[in-house]
């Protein structure tokens, strides 16, 4: 029966099963239907940054894991949206919602987390992992196992035509409730052990992927461990009943918030690291100088530099030939021309000349002095004018 008067925040138009979404003196309704709000924006704007960066991931296999990752997004913005049906009164549609959603999200998100931790078992011990489509297929049989449990049990225990309840549906103990989960406990419990062997990988990359795997199941499996004693035991010995709905209310938020915190968010900040594997292609140089230096030499090979010596000796050969021939190459040293100083042609040739003109000069000709009285001279220059 509806109320006489709405609580303080609530409306005169809106319905009794909405007050826990309004009424300020009911603060679990307010405060996590604001958080299930702000993850409904968070996995939203995730799931974008998710698919932006795809284009600039440069490792192929963190490129595969980019299906499963969108799929818990998927799965967790349901569960955020799931958390609305446990803050709202019970009614046929909210009480359906209830029973068959909540195995069914978490399923999906948990399915993920399992073949991605298989998959780095495998990688571990083969080398290389399934291909990105074998892992999603992979996820959606074990996924479609617990929707087919749960459609199956939606219909047993829908209420007949004869029964006049309008709330049959949302007549189901908290003991069926919790055994309908049973094969998404077992799937909650694989993501713990699967990703266990992959801590010892020998790349840490791959051991920190393990790592937010199993820690995001170990709070998965403190979170239901907590909601379920709860549900079934607690509230019972508390006399309060009606802290049935906010106990599974808070339990859905909070681990849909742990989905994010723990396993989304991290994966992504590594999306566009660069594979460690090929970042030291050459660690294993013993002379990386050597071998740069003789490489540019075999690309770029420079002219040999005897030509230049050549056509200079060709230059000199062209002038007088001197009576003591001096080699062009008398001022080289041996030393490669990569010096600081390197003389040009015109400095080489000039040098060798004067070293040849201290060496050796040419002789002139002489014309004897003539002098009165010398009866030798006059044979001598006679024998050397020509006849």
């Amino acid at each position: 029966m509806e109320s006489t008067s709405p609580p303080k925040g609530c409306g005169s138009t809106i319905s009794s099963i909405y007050y826990n979404l309004c009424d300020l003196t009911t603060v679990w309704g307010v405060v996590v239907e604001a958080v299930a709000a702000a993850g409904v924006v968070t996995s939203f704007v995730l799931f974008i940054t998710l698919m932006a960066s795809l284009p600039l991931t440069t490792d192929k296999k963190r490129k595969g894991m980019v299906a499963l990752q969108a799929g818990i997004l998927v799965f967790t913005l349901g569960l955020f949206g799931l958390t609305f049906a446990f803050i709202v009164g019970q009614y046929s549609t909210s009480c359906a919602a209830r029973r068959f959603l909540f195995g069914v999200l978490f399923s999906g998100c948990l399915a993920c987390l399992v073949m991605h931790g298989l998959w780095l078992v495998l990688l571990q011990r083969r080398g290389r992992g399934p291909r990105s489509w074998m892992l999603c297929l992979g996820a959606l049989g074990l996924w479609l196992v617990e929707v087919i449990i749960n459609t199956e049990w939606l219909i047993i225990r829908s209420p007949t035509k004869d029964v006049v309840v309008s709330d049959q549906s949302c007549n189901i103990k908290n003991q069926d409730f919790v055994m309908a989960l049973i094969y998404v406990m077992v799937l909650l419990l694989a993501v713990v052990v699967v990703p266990v062997p992959s801590m010892m990988h020998k790349h840490k990359q791959w051991r920190r992927d393990g790592a937010f795997i199993l820690v995001t199941g170990l709070f998965t499996m403190a979170i239901w461990i907590a909601w379920i004693v709860m549900y079934i035991y607690g509230n019972k010995l508390a006399m309060k009943p009606t802290w049935d709905d906010p106990t599974l209310a808070v339990a859905v938020v909070s681990n849909a918030w742990v989905f994010l915190f723990f396993y989304t968010i991290p994966e992504i900040c590594l999306l566009t690291q660069e594979n460690p594997d090929q970042e030291q292609p050459h660690d294993g140089d013993v002379y990386p100088a050597r071998s740069l230096v003789y490489d540019n030499i075999l690309k770029e090979p420079e002219p040999p530099h005897q030509n230049v010596y050549m056509e200079n000796k060709a230059f000199s050969m062209d002038e007088s030939v001197p009576t003591k021939p001096v080699s062009p190459y008398g001022s080289y040293n041996g030393h490669l021309r990569s010096g600081v100083y390197q003389p040009t042609e015109l400095a080489l040739i000039a040098k060798g000349l004067t070293k040849m003109d201290k060496d050796a000069m040419i002789p002139r000709a002489t014309v004897p002095s003539l002098h009165r009285g010398s009866s030798s001279s006059m044979p001598h220059l006679a024998e050397s004018l020509p006849s």
